[in-house]
């Protein structure tokens, strides 16, 4: 089923998302990869304050190319989303509500998501020219140092994804296997 969803996420439309559903993202998310991942993991064991609000957001994994002329964005494909895998735990427990990357994530995770109410979403990996024409405006607003790999608040239309694992941990790489295999 497609549906169209408003970012930052909210309980309701998190509660209808199944693994397997189609969703167009649309509104404020932020990129992160593993260095920003590192950093905010540090910051939360020492008590400080992140630089992003994680409660109710998305972080897409994403570490874009630079920009050309006329653009707002470079390519903007997924990155393997199990290189977060050590960190997100913690993120979801202080509120991150949703993910997009690419591949499978760990047990550890998708407890985490159960417990949280959160939800992990694929984007297509090697259509990064593509997706980057859902992105609207694109800011850096944390780790600039980190060049490529800083957070970014990013505007989207339309973001399209799929619900890979639903809050219940329902797992789109398992169920889609099984269904091939019989």
């Amino acid at each position: 089923m497609n549906k169209k969803i408003q970012v930052p996420l909210l309980k309701e439309d998190i509660d209808e998302l199944r693994a397997g559903d189609y969703v167009y993202l649309t509104g404020t998310i932020y990129t992160a990869r593993d260095a920003a991942h590192k950093r905010m993991y540090d910051s939360m064991k020492k008590g400080e304050e992140l630089p992003i609000e994680l409660n109710g957001n998305v972080l897409y994994y994403l570490g874009p190319s630079p920009a050309r002329e006329g653009q707002v964005i470079g390519s903007a494909g997924p990155t393997t989303s199990s290189r977060m895998d050590k960190y997100t735990p913690d993120m979801l427990d202080a509120g991150l509500k949703g993910m997009v990357g690419k591949g499978k994530r760990s047990k550890e995770v998708i407890e985490a998501m159960k417990r949280n109410g959160a939800v992990y979403f694929a984007a297509v990996g090697g259509a990064g020219a593509l997706l980057a024409q859902c992105i609207k405006e694109a800011e850096v607003v944390a780790y600039d140092d980190l060049g490529t790999e800083a957070i970014r608040r990013l505007h989207i239309e339309d973001l399209p994804v799929i619900v890979v694992i639903d809050k219940e941990g329902n797992n789109l790489y398992e169920t889609a296997t099984e269904k091939w295999v019989r």
